[in-house]
């Protein structure tokens, strides 16, 4: 019942249903554990899928607005918990409206940031400091 609501809402209710949309290669993903706090940024491309904790999250496609691609993304995901043969999830979730089609699970979240659009910068690794090399955080006032 659910499921049939939220592809109303998305369909129906939604301004998301007049605008045109574009297909993205990918997207970028958060992932939360909330026993350890621990969390990451994930970058997937369509088809693609990244283990985390004992998930494995699929990315099955990504839109964003044509007219606007910072606006939102629309991501269709299917996410699979180690050890069982169901889903955890499956369905779009929207960045602008994590809980309105979330992940349901007592360990972890997972939500949409933004589908890759062109121009817009992706993911970069933060270097290792270098042996002896001080790292010096800004300071407040």
């Amino acid at each position: 019942m659910k499921r049939l609501l939220v592809a109303a809402l998305l369909t129906v209710a939604s301004p998301a249903a007049a605008e045109d949309v574009t297909d993205s290669p990918g997207a970028i993903l958060r992932w939360l554990d909330k026993m350890t706090g621990e969390t990451a940024d994930i970058e997937l491309s369509r088809g693609q899928a990244a283990v985390s904790g004992r998930l494995t999250i699929q990315l099955d496609e990504c839109r964003y607005p044509s007219a606007n691609p910072a606006s939102n993304a629309y991501a269709h995901l299917t996410i699979m918990e180690k050890g069982k043969a169901d889903p955890a999830f499956t369905g779009w979730m929207v960045a602008s409206s994590p809980a309105l089609s979330a992940l349901e699970h007592p360990r972890y979240d997972v939500w949409v940031l933004r589908c890759l659009t062109p121009g817009a910068p992706q993911i970069e690794d933060i270097p290792e400091p270098e042996e002896g090399e001080e790292i010096i955080a800004p300071q407040e006032g």
